[in-house]
């Protein structure tokens, strides 16, 4: 087992999939999360995966995943989610408006049992009871006082109809009950809102608050909810916007929650299982180089920072099987392959897949990583090792976008870059005499003030076929963004 003070464990930034059910949970994987600086995994607990027949719960797998994310020191953000066959009521869950207690309602004490007409509630009980610190499973391994899962999302991307077809309504009730029976049994816990994607149905949460504010027992229950996640891809300023407009959804029924996101990424096409003859714009929209990759974290983490964001995660440690079914499998080729089916793949991974992959698993390079995982170091080392605060965002429609926080202990941090095809020289105002200059790929350099400001060059972004950018950039991702580090002034 790794020792886990060894690491950085950034407490605001994760990786989803470092280990799940569908693969061996090994120390590498893990081991190669650690080393980035992740201090968190976010993974689904399928309902449909552990309630094999009614009333029959088979835990072992997820018993063996949440020991591995403890053993390895990663906190856990948890998604229940799925629905067993027999459960199903149309696009639903069966009897999920039944009271959620014995007594016939949705308030009992903590020691009420949960009614058993309600398969939705037992099934989040059950879950939160062993898996909680001081749970079943806790007390099974002689785990410590803390060792445990305290956040669980409530389904994922409950916006999109890949994942919820019954509407607004019953994804609050969904919530109502997974949140009412989740603080009954650990009140410490955090309820998370289910990470929305904002694709297709960008009024969906102001619907489901709607539906909540109607509800008697809202505030009983503090609206049903801790932190509301938000999932951001492809074009990196999406990552500041939606936080935006998720802050001014909840203001518009007088709320604030913290706000995650939990997913955040762009999947790369001059990497196999990348389409590498995509050479034509339209055959590569919103995929990137894998450089570009890099970039994206950077920057898409900077705008969910500069406007708040508690915790972002990096979607995903490898490319695993992506968005497609397990077991899609193909050589690296030019193409020639394509009027076969499935020729090319998700390449979001910080790390290629290896050998024995259930999916895309000949990279010839495999098990190694894409240029992304020296960016997320880079977070981590920068973000990771004390608290700090956004300060100002500016230049998003300008040729430079600059970005500035402050650490707890007095030093600056600006992250920049260049929204032009064309190399820059930039003079940044400086606040010291010196500073630290990192680059997305690795390199560190002292440099010094001169005249009051430090002289960088900034790289010109390169193409990236993004449609209907949302802003005035010439390019959704910029060119290398260069972190500055720089001490307090004395």
């Amino acid at each position: 087992m790794i020792n886990a003070g060894n690491y950085i464990r950034a407490e605001r930034l994760g990786i989803t999939f470092v280990g799940f059910i569908d693969n061996n949970m090994g120390a590498e994987r893990y081991r190669n999360a650690l080393i980035l600086g992740s201090g968190w995994n976010r993974w689904p607990l399928y309902w449909d995966r552990v309630e094999v027949q009614p009333g029959n719960y088979d835990w072992l797998a997820y018993d063996r995943l949440v020991a591995s994310d403890i053993g390895h020191g990663l906190r856990t953000n948890a998604i229940l989610l799925g629905r067993p066959a027999f459960w199903q009521a149309g696009n639903s869950v069966h009897n999920l408006f039944q009271p959620i207690f014995a007594d016939g309602t949705d308030s009992a004490g903590p020691d009420a049992a949960i009614n058993l007409d309600n398969p939705w509630a037992q099934f989040v009980h059950y879950a939160v009871i062993r898996y909680m610190p001081g749970g079943v499973l806790a007390q099974n391994n002689d785990f410590g006082a803390d060792d445990g899962i305290r956040v669980w999302e409530i389904w994922n991307e409950p916006d999109v109809p890949h994942f919820w077809r019954a509407g607004s309504e019953a994804y609050a009730r969904l919530l109502k009950v997974a949140a009412i029976v989740i603080r009954t049994v650990d009140p410490e816990a955090k309820v998370l809102f289910g990470g929305l994607l904002y694709a297709e149905d960008p009024g969906f949460l102001s619907r489901v608050l709607r539906q909540i504010r109607a509800d008697p027992l809202r505030d009983l229950y503090d609206w049903y909810f801790d932190v509301i996640a938000i999932h951001s891809y492809d074009d990196p300023w999406r990552s500041g916007w939606l936080t935006k407009v998720v802050a001014d959804t909840l203001k518009s029924y007088k709320i604030t929650r913290p706000v995650w996101l939990n997913e955040t990424g762009v999947s790369v096409w001059d990497d196999y299982p990348g389409p590498v003859w995509a050479y034509s714009p339209e055959q590569r929209t919103r995929l990137a180089t894998a450089r570009q990759q890099a970039h994206f974290l950077i920057m898409s983490a900077a705008f969910a920072w500069s406007k708040g964001v508690e915790v972002v995660f990096y979607h995903q440690l490898y490319d695993d099987c992506g968005n497609y079914p397990a077991g899609t499998d193909f050589p690296p080729h030019q193409g020639e392959l394509c009027a076969n089916g499935a020729c090319f793949g998700d390449a979001f991974g910080i790390y290629r897949n290896t050998r024995g992959s259930h999916c895309f698993s000949h990279h010839p390079h495999a098990n190694t990583p894409r240029p992304v995982a020296q960016a997320f170091l880079l977070l981590a080392d920068v973000f990771g090792s004390q608290p700090f605060t956004p300060v100002s965002l500016k230049g998003i429609d300008e040729a430079v976008t600059r970005i500035v926080f402050q650490r707890s202990s007095g030093e600056r941090i600006v992250v920049l870059w260049n929204n032009t095809k064309d190399a820059l020289t930039y003079a940044l105002k400086a606040a010291g005499a010196s500073a630290h200059l990192r680059s997305a790929l690795g390199e560190t350099v002292a440099i010094a003030a001169t005249n009051g400001n430090y002289t960088l060059d900034l790289k010109p972004a390169t193409d990236f076929h993004f449609p209907d950018l949302e802003s005035n950039r010439s390019s959704a991702i910029g060119g290398e963004p260069l972190v500055l580090v720089e001490a307090p002034s004395e």
